[in-house]
C-alpha cells in the first residue's frame, strides 16, 4: 500500500508521529525522518544518494539509466526503513527531473508498486515551498529566495514575510554542463539569457539573497575553509554581495578539485563551478546588499505548509529554547530569569531582549557535564545547536553567555576566533554581565529559581544592591557574595545586600 500524504492526519497525530520526507531531485534524492511535525521539527535521520537522474536529460529527454538504477535501490531502501521504523507517513516529493522528462510517469509508476505516492510539484510550486522554507528557519526573511536543484533554480521574492514574484529557471548545474559542452563560458550566457527575463529581481535590489540547495552548501563549505571561519554552521552563514560574487567568479574558473579545502564529494565537485557561475549570475542581476545560506528548503517549507496558521507564527528560537530547557533543565523558569535581570539591561531593543530571554532559557542546560570542563562544554554545545532563527553573531553572543554563567572568563582563549569574526567587544561585555547574572543567581537558588520572585536586583549609578527578605537570608553565603561581587565588577559598581 503507498505510504499515505500527512496531510491526511488527524490534528492529534501530527503533534506525536514521525513523520519522513522524501525528496527526489535531478541529482540526488534523501530521506528526512523527523521526530514529529511541529514549528521546529529534528531530523532523527537522514540520508543523501546523488544518483544524478537527471544527467543526460537536456540531450536525451529521458531521465539516465543508470541514475533510475541507483536512484529504484536506495528508494526501495528508504522504504524499507521507513517501515521499519514505524513511519505510517512519508511525503515523497519530485522536482525538476521527473517533471521534465518524457520517462518520468513511468518512473513515478515504478515507485508507486515500492509503495511510495509521489508528487511531482511545479516549478513555481517548488519555488514557494523552498521560500516557506527559508521563511520557517528565518522568520524576518525579506529579499529573494534561490533554491539550485540539478535542474533548475527556483526565485521567489520574499517581501516583508509575504511571497511574491516567482519563476522557475533551467539553469541547476546537470542542465547546464550538457547545454553548455561542459564549457563555463557558454554556460555564464545560458545562465544570463535566463536571468536577464526576470527584471523584477533589480526591485530587491540591496536586500538579502537567500539561498538554499546542496549545491550552493557546498560553496559556503568552501568558503569558510579559505577564510578560516569559526563556525561550521551553514545556516544563516552570511558572504557580503560583492565578495560571494568574485568568490563565484574564482570557483567557476578553478579547474581543481575542492575536497581537500572542504568535504565536498566527488560528484557535487563536478558540478560546483556551474552552481558558482548561476549564483554569481543572480547576485549581479539582483544586486543584494548580501548572501544567506539557508539550511532550511524544500523539505522543511513543505512540512512549515502543513501546520496551522498559529503554530506558524511561533519564534522556532524562542519555542527551542524553552523545549530545551523544559526537558533536559532541572527547575525551569527561564522566563523568571529574563524578568529577574531586566533592570541589568535599561534601553535594550527588542533584538537584544529576545536573545536575553534565549540565554535565560538555556542557562540551565550543562548542569550535569563533567565541572570540570563544564563552561567549554557549554560553550561549544551552544554554539553548534541545532536551532534556527538567530545568525551566527547571536549564537556567538549566547555561546559566550553560557560560557561565564558556568565560570569560563571573557578573556578565555577558546573566544580569540569570535573575536575575529563575529563579536565586539561591547557584545563580549554585554555577555559577561548577563552570564556573572546568571551564575549568581542558579549560585543563590540553588538553581531553584522560582525564589527569584521574591528577591531583586536593584542597579544605580553607584552601587548594585541585592534585595533580600529577611526569610531568605540564610541564601546569603561566601560562594554568593564572591559571585554578586564579579557581576557588580562588571558593572563598574560597588555592592552591597539590602534585606527587605
Amino acid at each position: 500500500m503507498p505510504i499515505p500524504f500527512a496531510h491526511d492526519w488527524t490534528e492529534t497525530t501530527r503533534r506525536s508521529a514521525r513523520i519522513g520526507v522524501i525528496d527526489i531531485g535531478s541529482n540526488s534524492i534523501r530521506l528526512v525522518v523527523y521526530d514529529r511535525n511541529c514549528r521546529l521539527p529534528v531530523p532523527i535521520f537522514n540520508e543523501k544518494v546523488l544518483c544524478g537522474l537527471g544527467r543526460g536529460l537536456e540531450t536525451s529527454g529521458n531521465l539516465s539509466a543508470e541514475g533510475v538504477a541507483l536512484a529504484l535501490t536506495n528508494l526501495a531502501r528508504f522504504r524499507t526503513l521507513a517501515t521499519a521504523m514505524g513511519i505510517e507517513h512519508v511525503e515523497v516529493l519530485a522536482t525538476a527531473a521527473l517533471r521534465d522528462a518524457r520517462d518520468g510517469p513511468d518512473f513515478v509508476a515504478r515507485l508507486g508498486a515500492l509503495g511510495l505516492n509521489v508528487r511531482v510539484i511545479s516549478g513555481e510550486e517548488e519555488a514557494r515551498l523552498s521560500a516557506l522554507g527559508v521563511l520557517s528557519g528565518t522568520p524576518d526573511a525579506d529579499g529573494v529566495a534561490a533554491d539550485m536543484g540539478g535542474g533548475s533554480m527556483e526565485v521567489i521574492a520574499i517581501d516583508r514575510g509575504n511571497l511574491g514574484q516567482r519563476a522557475s529557471l533551467p539553469v541547476g548545474p546537470l542542465r547546464l554542463i550538457e547545454a553548455s559542452g561542459d564549457r563555463t563560458p557558454v554556460a555564464a550566457r545560458i545562465i544570463e539569457q535566463h536571468l536577464s527575463k526576470q527584471s523584477w529581481l533589480k526591485t530587491y535590489r540591496k536586500r538579502r539573497l537567500y539561498v538554499v540547495g546542496g549545491s550552493w552548501r557546498a560553496l559556503a563549505k568552501l568558503h569558510m575553509a579559505r577564510n578560516n571561519y569559526p563556525l561550521r554552521v551553514i545556516h544563516h552563514y552570511t558572504i557580503p554581495a560583492l565578495q560571494a560574487a568574485n568568490f563565484c567568479a574564482g570557483v567557476a574558473a578553478q579547474a581543481a578539485s575542492y575536497d581537500k579545502e572542504a568535504p565536498i564529494s566527488r560528484r557535487r565537485v563536478d558540478s560546483l563551478p556551474y552552481a558558482a557561475l548561476a549564483l554569481e549570475g543572480l547576485i549581479r542581476t539582483m544586486e543584494p546588499a548580501s548572501v544567506v545560506f539557508s539550511a532550511y528548503g524544500l523539505r522543511e517549507g513543505h512540512l512549515f505548509d502543513l501546520l496551522p496558521t498559529e503554530e506558524q507564527r511561533l519564534d522556532p528560537l524562542i519555542r527551542a529554547a524553552a523545549d530545551l530547557a523544559a526537558h533536559q533543565g532541572r527547575f525551569g523558569a527561564g522566563e523568571i530569569l529574563t524578568a529577574w535581570t531586566d533592570g541589568l539591561f535599561a534601553g535594550e531593543d527588542l533584538p537584544a531582549l529576545r536573545l536575553r530571554r534565549v540565554a535565560c532559557l538555556l542557562s540551565d542546560l550543562s548542569w550535569a557535564e563533567h565541572p570540570d570542563y563544564r563552561s567549554e562544554h557549554a560553550f561549544e554545545r551552544v554554539l553548534r545547536l541545532p536551532v534556527v532563527g538567530l545568525t551566527h553573531g547571536e549564537r556567538a553572543v549566547l555561546a559566550v553567555t553560557s560560557l561565564i554563567r558556568y565560570g569560563g572568563r571573557a578573556d578565555h582563549d577558546i573566544l580569540r576566533p569570535l573575536r575575529q569574526h563575529l563579536l565586539t567587544e561591547a557584545q563580549i561585555a554585554r555577555a559577561e554581565v548577563l552570564g556573572l547574572a546568571l551564575r549568581f543567581a542558579h549560585s543563590l537558588t540553588g538553581g531553584v529559581t522560582g525564589l527569584l520572585n521574591r528577591i531583586g536586583l536593584r542597579l544605580s549609578p553607584e552601587r548594585l544592591d541585592l534585595l533580600l527578605p529577611a526569610d531568605l537570608a540564610g541564601l546569603r553565603g561566601e560562594v554568593t557574595d564572591r559571585r554578586l561581587e564579579a557581576l557588580a565588577k562588571a558593572l563598574n559598581r560597588d555592592w552591597g545586600i539590602q534585606h527587605t
